[in-house]
């Protein structure tokens, strides 16, 4: 995907929102879109998706583009499984291709029991859950996300970005824009901001450069159907297969909140079985279950509580943690 030298103001004396935009992304980017609000983000995202016509320059995809908009207009004469059946036919899917996948992204999002409910009838986070599936349905060669996470649960949150990874894995494009600094923690391939004057520069993201040279956490799972956990994590974690089917991933301290977070809500379904701070970035040689200040704190993790920041596990935390699961 390609913007030449875009531009975009409204109206023939307005303000450029967006000057001077140059853009190439190949497949299996997935890319964070940063600024202030009122920046332009969203414009941005609109012109990529062909919503709208830039004022200047230009705009090349390599296929079909699916969005999930910012704001997602619930009082569309439909059922959420119509609705879903009649994107998956603008987006060229036969009437069974697009029957099925809407039942699995409805399935996935834990919203299959709403299939047959108006959309006028449906809860703000259902609704988004639709609007996300929407999207997703039509595996597009380019994937937009304007704050898509905004209003979901904490178990769908996790689902759209294995989605998101899922399609960057399989050679799509994704850009997205999200408030949580943390969100695709260790998996985006590059970040740009929109600056104040229009035009869009790459930015430093903590959440596309793994951290080098600080703390490593050590996280024991168990995967009890022994099925293989997905190639894009947090972090990009190294695996070591234990006994069994126990996997031990060592990720950055910075990542290990996000890794978590992914581990306890996304599939396969694993048990934490411990979690340790080895305290160097390069393979080290302290004991196992202890740091190199040598203090020992047991804690807990329970599915669908966990929230970034609270594990004490990030780079500022306890120097150990421990826990059964």
């Amino acid at each position: 995907m390609e913007l030449a030298a875009v531009g975009k103001r409204y109206g023939r004396r307005g303000r450029w929102v967006l000057r001077g935009v140059d853009l190439t992304l190949g497949p299996g980017e997935l890319v964070r879109i940063v600024g202030a609000n009122g920046s332009g983000k969203s414009t941005l995202l609109r012109l990529a998706a062909g919503i709208e016509r830039p004022s200047a320059g230009r705009v090349v995809r390599p296929g079909a583009t699916a969005y999930v908009p910012e704001r997602f207009p619930p009082a569309l004469p439909f059922d959420a499984a119509s609705y879903l059946l009649r994107v998956g036919r603008v987006h060229g899917l036969s009437a069974e291709q697009s029957r099925r996948r809407a039942g699995e992204w409805l399935d996935r999002f834990g919203i299959a029991d709403r299939a047959g409910t108006p959309l006028s009838r449906l809860s703000k986070g259902t609704c988004q859950k639709v609007a996300v599936a929407q999207a997703l349905l039509a595996e597009a060669r380019v994937l937009l996300l304007d704050e898509a996470w905004t209003g979901l649960d904490p178990q769908a949150r996790a689902v759209l970005d294995e989605a998101a990874a899922e399609r960057a894995a399989a050679g799509g494009t994704v850009l997205f824009v999200d408030h949580d600094p943390a969100r695709l923690a260790g998996l985006t391939s590059a970040a740009y901001g929109v600056g104040a004057d229009g035009a869009l520069r790459p930015v430093a993201d903590g959440a596309a450069v793994p951290a080098q040279g600080g703390p490593v956490m050590e996280i024991e799972v168990d995967v009890p159907d022994g099925a293989p956990l997905p190639d894009r994590l947090p972090g990009m974690p190294e695996l070591t297969p234990l006994a069994g089917t126990a996997v031990r991933l060592a990720v950055p301290a910075a990542h290990s909140d996000a890794l978590l977070r992914r581990l306890l809500l996304g599939r396969p379904a694993v048990r934490v079985l411990a979690v340790r701070r080895r305290g160097r970035s390069e393979p080290g040689r302290s004991e196992p279950g202890r740091s190199e200040q040598g203090s020992s704190e047991p804690g807990t993790f329970e599915p669908g509580t966990f929230e970034p920041g609270t594990s004490g596990l990030g780079a500022s935390g306890p120097a150990e943690a421990e826990g059964e699961r």
